[in-house]
């Protein structure tokens, strides 16, 4: 299959909005899974999720966390400006952000952009017992060097040293829910939109299959003999981004943020390279190991950045039957692409690998490492239906048309799918 000219109107159907659920369940591990297990469908309740997984299996969670993301400040005028956090640009790493007082800078979305041409907005609030004056002030000149006029670069600064970015987001920013739910961000946004295991921020988005996991059932799966293990990924916005191109290969993939410690490289190791993943996010995360394994192992000296997988290079490389990337005439194998990374970790001393893809998974790609998939349902002619339909090898309307006449609920708070094939 050429799968830069899929026709992205062939993952196409019919959602009406009342499918789509505005407000989580009372109790999240209450939803519905559906199974698709090797073409069969059937359904279950959440909780009972680890009474269909295999013992000692291996299974990677996303303990990203939702940040506090949109902020508004009015300008003198009375106008409404909203300023969208979408990725950190001085400083670049997500946890020497948080802790930074005084000044720092990031990428942004600016809403009301028109009323916005020049000077500094400023919002007062307290914070700590505190007063506080936060400034925003936009510099085009760094935004068209950084990203090409796409997302625009704002300083931020405020006049207390004993705060820093983390208790200002805290105080003033808003959680950014997902635009399809038509609705004002509520207080209990707060705890139903993070996972039960959330634990570094970073994310504009929740990985929305996490949601359903509450402590009763990670027990369970202890319980059941599941190993678990947890990646970072960090969702920027672009997990909404409409595929508007006819054909995929016009759909420009946003780069997200990973974070891989040794224990999961260990870990797949350990179980043959095989993994459960736990939502999208995962999936992309563990995927792109394998072709930044297959760099390091090439390119022994390379960076941490030049690690970066682009959005066509699993499509680009050559590669053999398998999906397997060729390399002076020999297929690269999973473990020797993990090996290559764990190698990489043990040369430079370090205990996780943090580097960023583009990958996008569509019919045509060939999984290398998730051999289950446990996820939600998800928005018509997107990126992620593409990669439920390579996941599934084309069986994907099975799987719909079955939610669609159950009475399935729809997207981020709706209910859950567990994938074997």
């Amino acid at each position: 299959m050429d799968t830069k000219h899929i026709h992205i109107s062939d993952y196409n159907y019919d959602l009406p909005d009342s499918r789509i659920a505005k407000f989580p369940l009372k109790e999240r591990d209450h939803s519905k899974l559906l199974i698709y297990d090797h073409g069969t469908v059937s359904e279950d309740i959440f909780y009972n999720l680890p009474q269909h997984l295999p013992a000692g299996a291996l299974m990677v969670f996303n303990n990203t966390r939702v940040i506090q993301a949109r902020m508004h400040f009015r300008k003198e005028t009375g106008a409404l400006i909203e300023v969208f956090l979408m990725e950190p640009a001085e400083p670049a790493d997500y946890e020497q952000m948080f802790q930074t007082t005084g000044k720092c800078s990031w990428l942004c979305m600016v809403g009301n952009l028109k009323k916005w041409k020049e000077g500094t907005l400023h919002r007062d609030f307290e914070i700590k017992g505190h007063k506080l004056t936060l400034n925003a002030t936009m510099d085009r000149s760094r935004t068209a060097e950084k990203s090409g006029g796409t997302n625009y670069w704002v300083d931020f600064e405020w006049d207390n040293d004993q705060v820093n970015f983390a208790d200002i987001l805290e105080a003033v920013g808003e959680l950014p829910i997902p635009p399809y739910l038509n609705r004002e961000t509520q207080e209990s946004d707060k705890t139903t939109y993070q996972t039960v295991y959330s634990k570094i921020k970073g994310s504009v988005a929740a990985p929305t299959a996490g949601l359903h996991f509450t402590d009763r059932v990670l027990k369970d799966v202890d319980a059941h003999g599941i190993i678990r293990d947890e990646v970072t990924l960090h969702v920027g916005a672009g997990t909404f981004k409409p595929v508007k191109s006819e054909e995929i290969e016009g759909h420009n993939m946003h780069t997200e943020y990973i974070v891989v410690h040794r224990h999961t490289f260990e870990h797949l190791l350990e179980h043959q390279c095989r993994a459960i993943a736990v939502g999208t996010t995962s999936v992309r995360t563990l995927e792109s190991l394998y072709y930044m394994g297959v760099k390091a192992l090439t390119h022994p000296d390379i960076s941490e950045e030049e690690l970066h997988v682009n959005q066509w290079e699993p499509y680009d490389l050559p590669h053999d039957e398998q999906g397997l990337v060729i390399v002076d005439g020999n297929s690269v194998t999973v473990e020797q692409s993990i090996r290559a990374l764990l190698d990489y970790l043990d040369r430079d001393g370090l205990e996780a690998l943090h580097s960023s893809t583009q990958i996008i998974i569509a019919p045509g790609y060939t999984y290398k490492i998730v051999k289950m998939l446990i996820t939600n349902f998800h928005q018509p002619q997107s990126t992620l239906l593409l990669l439920v339909s390579a996941f599934l090898h084309g069986d994907w309307r099975k799987v719909y048309d079955y939610a669609l006449s159950h009475d399935f609920r729809f997207l981020s708070y709706g209910d859950s799918s567990l994938l074997k094939v």
